[in-house]
């Protein structure tokens, strides 16, 4: 139902892989809108990551929503927005050190 916020994705780790596909709307019937994305640091160290919105596998230059973002060891970092996510919308992406970063994406589903 639109208007109501709910989990999209997650909690789940990154990888450093920065062509793994995060998040993907997988009906042609319905697109989500991201309202939060959350990513917690559990490691002793920064940690950077890398989202990008455009293709399935893809990370190609000018599609970049968060490049080498650090976040601090033991620390969080909170992104507010309002982005719509079709069937062929994928966020794809990684970190700098596996399983490190966990990610939760926060949103609503619409049905078209």
């Amino acid at each position: 139902m639109a208007g109501t916020i709910k989990r999209l994705l997650g909690p789940l780790a990154l990888t450093t892989t920065m062509t793994t596909n995060i998040f993907n709307e997988p009906s042609a019937l319905i697109y989500s809108v991201v309202r939060h994305i959350h990513i917690a640091n559990k490691a002793a160290v920064a940690v950077t990551f890398r989202i990008f919105l455009g293709a399935t596998g893809g990370n190609a230059a000018g599609t970049e929503l968060f490049f080498d973002k650090s976040i601090l060891s033991y620390d969080t970092y909170d992104y507010y927005c309002a982005l719509k996510l079709t069937s062929t919308d994928f966020l794809v992406g990684g970190a700098s050190a596996a399983t490190s970063l966990s990610i939760l994406i926060e949103g609503e589903s619409v049905v078209v």
